[in-house]
């Protein structure tokens, strides 16, 4: 959309400047005051018009080949596995942050609009036992996440999968108890994990992270959307470790890394944080 619309400038560019010199001219002796102005504004008008018309038809062709695109897609392309990294640094150290991070109480903390539109928002996180086979529960506006531990390094690093999670969002319908099929298996989250890792002024550089499965197509749209959602539930969940940890701080912009591979080899696509942006790929 944004090529069409630098096209219809630099097309209205040229039309000016073309049209500029028979502004200039002056009328022949006898002839109708003002004729070459207006031949000129007319024909203006009209490539203008015709400018316009080439953009939609182009709009158009576009919106028409989307579904064919997602259908070609999904045909051809297996759903990959995609990962959202989060990172914010606390000022407490690693063995007050871990006690927060295996289970945490109540977020008080207003949700953001998307998340009163009915996508499914953090709310609770609580543990049963301790160590690998511990079973984690995180739960959420739209239900519960079932998370067992797989790798239990205290103070350091907590992993899991997810074997059992709710429903991604709500529907907005003025109908209740309205389950629409197509958001079953759209999103799916296949495991996480918080790492820890201690600074030199004693704080904690606490990293979130998600790996999920969207069967939604064309995945290069809707990832944008996906991956962006997945780092707000994030910011969520860190801001309030953070909040307990840390009394007195109430806000953390926090550091999105994403992700896009298999389990054994991930290429990191994009680096975004408050004031900057910018892209790079990596092996890991």
């Amino acid at each position: 959309m944004q090529v069409i619309v630098i096209e219809g400038a630099v097309l209205e560019l040229f039309f000016d400047l073309t049209a500029a010199p028979f502004r200039k001219l002056r009328p022949l002796p006898g002839s109708q005051s003002g004729s070459f102005e207006r031949n000129a504004e007319q024909c203006r008008s009209r490539r203008a018009t015709e400018a316009n018309q080439a953009a939609v038809r182009v709009v158009t062709r576009v919106a028409h080949a989307l579904p064919m695109l997602a259908a070609i897609e999904g045909l051809i392309a297996p759903n990959p596995t995609f990962a959202v990294t989060t990172q914010i640094e606390i000022q407490a150290s690693p063995e007050i942050v871990w006690q927060t991070v295996i289970a945490f109480p109540e977020i008080t903390d207003p949700p953001a609009w998307f998340f009163r539109s009915g996508i499914a928002a953090p709310l609770r996180a609580r543990i049963e036992g301790s160590g690998v086979g511990a079973i984690r529960y995180c739960e959420f506006t739209t239900g519960t996440f079932v998370e067992p531990i797989t790798v239990w390094d205290e103070n350091k690093r907590l992993a899991f999968d997810v074997t059992e999670q709710p429903e991604p969002m709500f529907e907005l319908t003025p109908y209740r108890h309205i389950h629409p099929p197509h958001l079953d298996g759209a999103f799916r989250s296949t495991r996480g994990e918080f790492r820890l890792e201690p600074l030199t002024n004693g704080g904690t550089r606490l990293t979130g992270t998600t790996w999920y499965v969207l069967e939604m197509h064309p995945q290069t749209y809707w990832t944008l959307w996906s991956d962006e959602l997945v780092h707000q539930i994030h910011l969520r969940v860190l801001n309030h470790i953070q909040k307990i940890a840390e009394p007195g701080t109430t806000f953390t912009q926090g550091l999105r890394i994403v992700f896009c591979g298999s389990e054994d080899f991930e290429e990191v696509v994009g680096i975004e944080g408050a004031d900057h942006a910018f892209a790079l790929s990596a092996a890991f």
